[in-house]
């Protein structure tokens, strides 16, 4: 069986999340407007893959969601230049790890984010 590789990924999101999601908003406190809002994921599909599946509103096998709401409907498109130096990761611990420690670094550089 082929080793699982996981990737983070950014994803740009429209300004208007800002201004229409009280809880993205209640989560960016720090955000000023100036730079962009962004949405961080891990995936162990390719980021494109994965960015398609929220666009589209994909479905498990099971028939659970796959998309993130916010992403569906207000994703933009993928911001490589922000995850491909950290991709690919060999765990899913490491990923989910990286995920939070890559969010909170932007917020910390006064992106808006979002982020599971």
């Amino acid at each position: 069986m082929p080793k699982v590789e996981y990737h983070i990924y950014v994803v740009e999101l429209s300004k208007k999340v800002y201004t229409e999601n009280r809880r993205f908003r209640e989560a960016n406190p720090q955000f000023n407007g100036v730079l962009e809002c962004l949405y961080v994921g891990m995936t162990s599909k390719t980021p494109k893959e994965r960015f398609q599946q929220h666009k589209t509103g994909a479905l498990s096998k099971r028939g659970y969601n796959l998309s993130s709401s916010i992403v569906k409907k207000y994703g933009s498109y993928l911001r490589p230049s922000l995850y491909n130096h950290i991709n690919p990761l060999s765990s899913r611990e490491k990923a989910l790890q990286m995920e939070k420690q890559l969010a909170l670094e932007l917020r910390r550089k006064r992106y808006a984010v979002w982020y599971n």
